[in-house]
């Protein structure tokens, strides 16, 4: 396998990192699969990996230290974000870090493919007229927090100010994946 296909998933979802790696091993990759960071450590003490899928939100750690580990063990990897738990303040921080793009879950082979191709930004990108609702801004605070409280309902409520009764209806309208 040529050496510019390597891909590393980082992914702690099992199944999901399986069909990633099946689909894109189908296109010509030489795919590993690490699920926390000290796996993604012990695999680049000997690989290094050209492409990486990194989610966001892993078990142990953020994948925002995955992103940092991956660009300083080689920075022209070229790294993609996915995650569940979008928001403008993580996506900025994955840039800074060294990924190439940020996707929302869910996304497949074909975007994430995609999205390694991308080098440049594209001016043409559409901007959106409508400002950010406020019922979106609320719930990206609150996922922000509760990443930040390890998805401590408690914690999470006391830091926002609200009761913990309200928090969870609010999470039990859209449920955290």
């Amino acid at each position: 396998m040529a050496a510019e296909r390597l891909l590393v998933i980082v992914e702690d979802d099992a199944q999901f990192a399986r069909t990633l790696r099946r689909s894109f091993e189908r296109r010509g990759y030489e795919a590993l699969h690490a699920a926390s960071l000290e796996e993604l450590q012990e695999l680049l003490k000997t690989r290094s990996p050209d492409y990486a899928v990194v989610d966001l939100k892993l078990a142990g750690a953020s994948g925002l230290a995955c992103v940092q580990a991956l660009h300083a063990h080689d920075p022209e990897t070229v790294i993609v974000v996915l995650t569940g738990f979008a928001s403008i303040a993580t996506a900025v921080e994955a840039i800074k870090l060294g990924a190439r793009h940020y996707l929302a879950k869910p996304s497949n082979t074909d975007d994430i493919e995609a999205a390694f191709g991308r080098a440049e930004g594209d001016v043409t990108a559409p901007l959106t007229e409508r400002p950010t609702s406020i019922k979106t801004l609320e719930w990206e605070r609150i996922h922000e927090t509760l990443i930040e409280t390890d998805f401590n309902i408690s914690e999470t409520a006391r830091r926002l100010g609200m009761h913990r009764r309200t928090l969870a209806r609010k999470l039990e309208k859209r449920p955290v994946k």
